[in-house]
């Protein structure tokens, strides 16, 4: 039987955000992730879940907010050249805010925060790459502002790093954002 999370132990909801009255966050879904060495492994899948999601919250009517990070010219992080571009399976569209990050909490030094307050929603679906850095540290960050985070785990993705699978690390870093920040589905399609 599994242990109970710091969140349920604390009566914190457990239901699922719903996509009309949630703000949708997508992070740095960018080419970067798609090739070289920062090819997330299960990144089509996670991309395909991550399209899917969107398309859904746009007919829903929930506001999307696109987050893109910026490591500077020359990175593999350049927003300035197609490899630091949001891939076009999710690419915003009118009306869809765009935010630059430069750290892996989408929230720090950012307008995140603001676009967040000026849509409304208390509920906010965050999804995308790196599960255990940006994902974990924007879910938790809405969580500390006072959003109620979603996580749906099939439309992030990681790498391996040091000796752990990008396997053992995206569900350790669920395991943990599930713990104290957020709930988390495992597929996108328990959010409707």
């Amino acid at each position: 039987m599994a242990s109970k999370t710091l969140r349920e132990l604390g009566g914190a909801d457990t239901t699922p955000a719903a996509l009309a009255s949630s703000t949708l966050i997508l992070v740095d879904y960018q080419n970067t992730y798609t090739r070289g060495a920062m090819e997330l492994d299960g990144w089509k899948p996670a991309l395909e879940a991550a399209s899917d999601l969107l398309s859904r919250a746009r007919r829903a009517g929930a506001a999307v907010i696109h987050i893109q990070h910026d490591g500077g010219e020359g990175s593999p992080y350049d927003i300035r050249a197609e490899i630091g571009a949001i891939h076009p399976g999710v690419a915003p569209i009118d009306g869809e805010s765009v935010v630059v990050k430069q750290a892996p909490d989408a929230f720090h030094g950012t307008e995140l925060g603001k676009l967040v307050d000026e849509a409304g929603n208390e509920t906010v679906i965050v999804a995308g790459f790196m599960t255990h850095m940006c994902i974990a540290y924007t879910s938790a960050s809405a969580a500390l502002r006072g959003n109620k985070p979603t996580v749906p785990a099939d439309a992030c993705a990681t790498r391996s790093i040091v000796d752990v699978s990008a396997d053992e690390l995206h569900r350790s870093a669920l395991a943990a954002i599930a713990d104290a920040y957020a709930v988390v589905v495992p597929s996108h399609t328990a959010l409707t």
